[in-house]
Order: structure tokens, then sequence, then C-alpha cells
């Protein structure tokens, strides 16, 4: 029996990280695996962001999030959700880090810093990092991950890789995604 540092788990970032990995099985073989898909999901990131979007703009409760201002975004912003169009300037910014967000996963080492970056997506919709004025209840952002497992499900299962391949990475996302959950509603516990 392995002994777990309880308190440890809520205070260091790499320790926790380290843990949930270990639990679930996410080792370097799903990480060969994400980065194996890169090639072939790259070309699909634009089409995910897009699907996302779209589903976050039909409900309220997910679109209003996108009225305040967006940390790093200097354009003018929109008033109410009637001006919150999809082809507004904010909407374009914060497509681009989504975007940047989907590469990283399948093309950065996962090292302190990934794990780093991993877990400021989760604080990012807090009023702890960013824009205060900002938060995402939680589940707004479960509804979210659940969209964008499924898609990335979608488009894996559609690649056309063998079998084997295939559910390697499916797996391999499926563990990574559990992880960014873990590290996204870490930031919703109160201490």
């Amino acid at each position: 029996m392995t002994h777990i540092d309880e308190p440890r788990l809520e205070s260091d970032l790499g320790y926790r990280f380290e843990y949930v990995a270990n639990f679930i099985g996410f080792g370097p073989e799903d990480v060969a695996a994400i980065h194996g898909a890169a090639g072939r999901l790259a070309p699909l990131v634009p089409t995910l962001v897009d699907a996302v979007y779209d589903k976050l703009i039909q409900q309220d409760a997910t679109w209003r999030h996108f009225l305040p201002r967006q940390f790093g975004y200097e354009g003018e912003i929109p008033t109410t959700l009637e001006h919150l169009t999809m082809d507004h300037p904010q909407i374009a910014f914060r497509k681009q880090h989504l975007a940047r967000y989907l590469s990283a996963l399948v093309t950065r080492p996962y090292d302190g810093k990934m794990v780093e970056y991993l877990d400021m997506v989760g604080k990012i919709h807090t009023p702890k990092a960013g824009n205060p004025a900002i938060h995402v209840p939680s589940v707004q952002m479960n509804a979210l991950m659940g969209f964008v497992a499924d898609a990335l499900t979608a488009a894996i299962l559609n690649l056309g890789l063998d079998r084997e391949t295939e559910a390697r990475t499916l797996r391999a996302f499926g563990k990574l995604l559990w992880i960014q959950n873990d590290l996204i509603h870490r930031h919703y516990v109160a201490a």
C-alpha cells in the first residue's frame, strides 16, 4: 500500500498531478498516443473550436460568461448577449485561446510547465485568475468538458486509425481529460 499525503494533494500541484495520473494509469504510453495523433488531429482543431462555440452560444448560461472582458483582450467589449455575436472580436480572441489549448494537448511535453498550464485552464475560469468578474459555474465547466470529450472522441473515431491505435488514443485522451477535469475543479473547492 502506498502512503498518500492527502493535505499535500491540495498544496502541491506536481504531487497532485502525479497522484491522479498514476491512479488512472496515465503514463508515457498515453502521452505517446496523444502526440502520435497530433498530425491527424491538428487540421481538425478549427472544426473542433467552431463546434465548441456553436454549442456555447446555444445557452445564455454559457454564453453570458463571454460578456466580461477576457484577460488579455484589449478591444471593444459587448454590452449585451445580443451584441455578443459569433463574429465579435472578443469571441475570435477566445477561439484562438481554445485552438492553442487543443494544439498544446497534442504537441507539448507533459512536464511541470504543462501541468501548470492545465491547472491555469481551470483557474482562469474562476475569479482566482484573469478577470475576477469571470466565474464560470462548475456545472457549466462539467458540461463543457463533457462536450469536448465527446467531440474529441468523435474526431478520433473518424481518423481511420487501426483498431489498436484508435483504442490507445481514445483511452489516452479519456485519461487526460479526467486529469484536466480534476485540475479545473480543484479551483472550485473552498479551502
